[in-house]
């Protein structure tokens, strides 16, 4: 396996956003999600989001660590929030888009002083039903797979 930082999204990241890939301590994060039932059985008409964020700037030993992944929200809801999953993200959505344009004075305990951090969403990484409640996309009808478009197979 081969860490995050040698794929050609990071590369492309850091060509088109030059001066947050020159402050090496920025921080890189992906959002990942999985309904899941409380209770165990899905008989019962109720489901939880967790959603944890990961820092993947950190070595690959590192990175998958538990102490290093954030819990920042569970969404509990009936069987599909879908409707609402936008108001319950509009918190963190505020943080992230506060920490990549106004910045966050932070202390750097190893080198001793203040610097300016930013942080960026990489990426999601989720299964196909949650990508398709995050998007908007619709996973039920004729164009089912977003990368497939019109060749989806489909059957009503």
């Amino acid at each position: 396996m081969v860490h995050l930082s040698n794929g050609e999204a990071w590369k492309h990241f850091n060509s088109v956003h030059p001066y947050f890939s020159a402050e090496s301590r920025n921080v890189r994060l992906g959002l990942c999600t999985k309904r899941f039932n409380p209770f165990g059985s899905f008989a019962a008409p109720y489901s939880c989001w967790p959603i944890i964020l990961t820092v993947y700037n950190l070595p690959p030993g590192m990175c998958m660590r538990l102490e290093l992944i954030f819990l920042s929200m569970v969404i509990p809801g009936p069987s599909n929030s879908r409707r609402n999953i936008d108001v319950c993200l509009r918190l963190l959505i505020d943080e992230l888009m506060q920490l990549w344009f106004s910045r966050a004075l932070t202390y750097d305990i190893s080198r001793k002083q203040n610097f300016v951090m930013r942080a960026t969403l990489m990426w999601t990484i989720n299964d196909f039903p949650a990508y398709g409640m995050f998007s908007g996309w619709s996973m039920h009808e004729k164009l089912a797979c977003p990368y497939c478009m019109k060749k989806t197979k489909h059957s009503r």
